[in-house]
């Protein structure tokens, strides 16, 4: 009787180990994993803006474009001034020419000023804005200043 005492003792002593680490895994894989799983929001937009505002090629490009930006709106704007003094000593059919050059070269310009506006509104391109670029460009003005 006292071998079959021993062996019920150790059997249970076993099954309380077996059931003792598959308790101990389960709490570690929800302490663990649970834990991962709370923050992954949190580290997948920290990960996202290392990846793209902290990278130094994302800022340069960034910094570069809206002075690209800018200078489309200016360089339209110099264009259509050309063409509308050519206008004043041309003939009817070269007129109306530059009349659609004309009318496409606005369209154009608003689509540059209307991309710098959004760029700029955008919360992590606007931080790389030069402090001497306007905030926003003005679709109805007829000259735009790109540095102050």
């Amino acid at each position: 009787m006292g071998e079959l005492r021993a062996g019920a003792r150790i059997g249970t002593w076993l099954v309380c180990g077996i059931a003792g680490l598959a308790i101990l895994y389960m709490v570690g894989a929800f302490a663990f994993g649970g834990a991962g799983w709370i923050t992954a929001p949190f580290r997948g937009e920290a990960e996202e803006r290392e990846r793209t505002v902290g990278s130094g090629a994302f800022r340069l490009t960034t910094y570069e474009e809206f002075f690209d930006l800018c200078e489309a709106v200016q360089n339209a704007e110099g264009t259509i001034l050309a063409l509308q003094q050519e206008r004043e000593s041309a003939s009817e059919a070269r007129r109306a020419q530059i009349d659609q050059s004309v009318t496409a070269l606005r369209a154009t310009r608003i689509e540059s000023v209307n991309d710098y506006n959004t760029k700029a509104a955008q919360e992590h391109r606007a931080p790389f804005r030069d402090k001497d670029l306007p905030y926003r460009l003005d679709a109805d003005a007829e000259k735009t200043t790109c540095t102050a």
